[in-house]
């Protein structure tokens, strides 16, 4: 398993299936790259299903155990089910999905050999999810909720962005994940600085906080320094990156975007490496390349200035710019 200069291994891929997408959610930040979304016929610049298996077979051999699909909606791409079931077995697969096409398609994934499966629900108000995604769809998603859960997937995650507009459903969610067994929610922290309107953010510790009070036990994930929260029963996690530190410090993820770039972090498109004609040796050059590249995003990347806010660091910058690998002084 490669590791970069922070110690940090590469245990986990995400691959973006594409930036095609039925829903226009407001928050959406398309995987970083910013809304390059259009047409909702397949593009040639996506790569094929070849592309893909051919980059995941390359990464097993790196010690890769699990990769996430995403988009855009992921479940536009016909060949969804091919990608998946062409998957190394060592591998394990889940997806980021709206849920709008899980209905019919649910257990032919399963069958393929999807295993996880996080579907995005920001609301539990069809007018109020209509305004967030600027979808008509919400008996859609719920429908596709349950042919997750009746094809057996496991867990299914809720992914809720929360931000000034989804907050108030917050407790909703929490009591509706508690009286469905089979439902996680992870509510993750809205990300002004790649998806704008900084006036939308809200303060997570408070989440953290009004969680804490009504858990019944809070368990502390060391990997990905998360907290879960168990109340009444459901399970709640938070992601919160924003400025976090321990979170970029344990980050083991490289992405991959539906053009065939390799990110090393989600919050930069400085450091995108094409993979080419995508014939193994050179994916194999720029998976190492990217993975020796990579440093956190806070911390290294970004440091705090005496106003308590983040600014670049010029010192890597100019390290990185100049070709060297180690993280700068």
């Amino acid at each position: 398993m490669l590791s970069d200069s922070f110690g940090r291994e590469v245990s986990g891929v995400r691959v973006s299936l594409t930036d095609r997408c039925n829903f226009d959610c407001v928050y959406c930040h398309n995987e970083g790259l910013g809304d390059t979304r259009g047409p909702m016929d397949a593009r040639d610049h996506e790569m094929s299903a070849d592309d893909v298996v051919r980059f995941l077979e390359v990464v097993e051999e790196f010690g890769v155990e699990k990769v996430k699909l995403t988009g855009g909606e992921p479940m536009l791409r016909d060949d969804l089910e091919e990608i998946i079931e062409r998957t190394p077995d060592s591998i394990e697969v889940s997806m980021t999905t709206n849920g709008t096409f899980l209905p019919g398609r649910a257990e032919d994934l399963v069958d393929a050999g999807l295993e996880r499966v996080n579907v995005s629900q920001d609301a539990l108000d069809a007018e109020d999810f209509q305004a967030l995604t600027k979808s008509g769809a919400y008996e859609k998603v719920l429908e596709g909720v349950r042919a997750a859960v009746d094809a057996g997937l496991d867990p299914v995650k809720l992914n809720m962005v929360v931000f000034r507009k989804t907050a108030g459903y917050v407790p909703e969610m929490v009591d509706h994940v508690a009286e469905n067994d089979a439902l996680q929610l992870q509510l993750i922290e809205y990300m002004p600085e790649i998806a704008g309107h900084p006036e939308w953010a809200v303060d997570i510790d408070d989440v953290h906080g009004w969680l804490e009070e009504r858990a019944d036990r809070v368990e502390h994930r060391e990997m990905h320094d998360r907290r879960r929260y168990y109340v009444n029963g459901g399970m709640v996690e938070i992601v919160d990156p924003v400025g976090n530190e321990e979170f970029c410090a344990n980050c083991h993820r490289v992405r991959v975007t539906h053009e065939g770039y390799l990110k090393g972090c989600l919050n930069r498109n400085d450091d995108l490496r094409s993979m080419g004609e995508m014939s193994k040796a050179e994916i194999r050059e720029a998976f190492r390349e990217t993975v020796e590249n990579r440093v956190p995003y806070y911390g290294e990347y970004m440091v705090e200035n005496g106003d308590g806010g983040w600014e670049v660091n010029d010192d890597y910058v100019e390290v990185y710019a100049d070709g060297g690998t180690e993280s700068a002084d």
